[in-house]
């Protein structure tokens, strides 16, 4: 849980609602399955006039500058050092090993942003950081997917297309120094009979605390970091670390582990090698796994190519097996969950990355299907926005009528789910998803509404 909006929620609504540095990939016509057999989206949209669109991209800029800027003075005002600050009572908290999570995080946010001070104060800082010792048990995943990545990320826009907004070349190099420093520490994680690691460690004792499984997600989620991190080195170690890992994942055994081709069990035994169960889907604990297939692919095609098909086995199973509608309204598409070969109808706010790695995949493949399978998707995670009291989404939902509580009847009716876990936890996910939705479609309102909920205090649908 991020103390702040996330750097990607910031970041993406930024580039998105106001402008990017990255390249237009154009604003092609694209539609929804409409067949019988894939009844994706025909519904019109729900959607109202929504924001002022006649406020200009440079006001739009300023108010989500403004917002990330209030959001970090205050935690380095009060909490510098710390991984965040609670803001309904200024404490400070240590989530995430005393390292200054925050800082990481918003680092990335202030480059692309372009705010100067901000950017120097977090390069001054990182240097301090002692990434060999912490008190508190360390989570390999989620050090990696925010420590590690935020460094190496920042490192590389420093030396590319964002250099000119530090002055400081040592302070950038240390971004490498420090991300070397953090793997090194993290490292004894592989130290299992199969190279599979553990995901919760402790530096005190170097030990994992006796962890005899790891899931799919946090094995699979460590290799684009980690590969990055060999690359920019020259040091193969952390790469085949990480790969070693992942051999178990890309050849899953036993073979009723993957009920679906593609799709794969949760968990995994770091003893063997084998899955020990056939549960699974596009959920958290399962999502980043597929995530990562595809971006691996993306990052480097010669050496990964058989990331590639490992994604499009399980896209093409997704689209066969996984697709829902609900019953009250079917023209949303979402993503049932699986128990071997039986299917769950609930999801989660983290799933809803899924429409974004579907469109990521259909500009890579060159796939209209899907695209539109994407579009469809990333349709279902807008309305469990769009039909909240807050336009915020909750953490999970469901479309199960068979568990339906009295008191969302109605709101199942009309909205099409019903919420499970009314909380927020402050997740960028759906932003990525909106984001390549509005790279490919070129149409806007598959941000505002989403970047108004978030950013701005009296929040309404598009």
């Amino acid at each position: 849980m991020r103390p702040v909006l996330s750097s990607w929620a910031f970041a993406l609504c930024l580039t998105s609602c106001c402008g990017s540095v990255l390249p237009h990939s154009g604003t092609p016509s694209y539609n929804y399955f409409t067949s019988a057999e894939h009844p994706l989206a025909v519904e019109e949209d729900r959607v109202s006039s929504g924001p002022n669109i006649d406020i200009s991209n440079e006001e739009r800029a300023s108010a989500v500058k403004d917002a990330f800027t209030f959001a970090f003075n205050n935690y380095w005002e009060l909490c510098k050092g710390q991984d965040e600050l609670l803001p309904v009572t200024n404490a400070c908290g240590n989530s995430r090993n005393h390292w200054g999570a925050s800082a990481i995080d918003a680092l990335s946010t202030a480059l692309i942003m372009g705010i100067r001070p901000i950017v120097a104060e977090i390069l001054e800082y990182i240097p301090t950081i002692d990434f060999t010792t912490t008190a508190t048990h360390v989570s390999l995943f989620e050090t990696t997917i925010r420590y590690l990545a935020g460094m190496l990320s920042a490192y590389d826009l420093l030396q590319g297309p964002l250099s000119e907004l530090s002055s400081n070349p040592a302070a950038v190099e240390s971004l490498l120094a420090q991300s070397k420093s953090l793997a090194d520490s993290l490292k004894f994680a592989f130290d299992t009979p199969t190279g599979i690691p553990a995901n919760d460690i402790f530096f005190t004792t170097r030990s994992t605390g006796g962890a005899t499984s790891n899931g799919l997600a946090t094995t699979g989620s460590l290799q684009l970091e980690w590969q990055r991190l060999s690359d920019l080195t020259g040091d193969p170690e952390y790469s085949i670390l990480a790969q070693k890992a992942e051999t178990y994942l890309l050849n899953p055994q036993p073979a009723w582990a993957e009920p679906f081709p593609g799709l794969v069990g949760t968990r995994i035994d770091i003893t063997n090698g084998l899955f020990l169960d056939a549960t699974g889907g596009w959920n958290g604990g399962d999502d980043s796994f597929y995530e990562y297939l595809l971006k691996m692919y993306v990052y480097d095609s010669s050496r990964y190519g058989n990331y590639s098909d490992r994604w499009i086995l399980a896209a093409d199973s997704t689209m066969e097996h996984l697709v829902s509608h609900p019953s009250s309204r079917p023209q949303l598409t979402f993503l049932a969950s699986f128990a071997d070969t039986s299917f769950v109808n609930s999801s989660q706010h983290l799933t809803c990355f899924d429409g974004g790695s579907f469109l990521l995949g259909g500009q890579v493949f060159d796939k209209k299907e899907y695209i539109d399978f994407g579009l469809a998707l990333v349709k279902g995670c807008r309305a469990t926005y769009e039909q909240t009291a807050t336009r915020i989404g909750p953490e999970q939902f469901s479309w199960n009528t068979s568990a339906i509580m009295p008191d969302q009847a109605d709101f199942f009716e009309n909205s099409g789910f019903y919420i499970t876990n009314p909380s927020y936890a402050l997740r960028p996910e759906v932003l990525e998803s909106f984001y390549y939705a509005f790279r490919i479609t070129g149409e806007l309102r598959f941000l505002l509404n989403v970047c108004f909920s978030l950013v701005f205090d009296n929040p309404k649908p598009l």
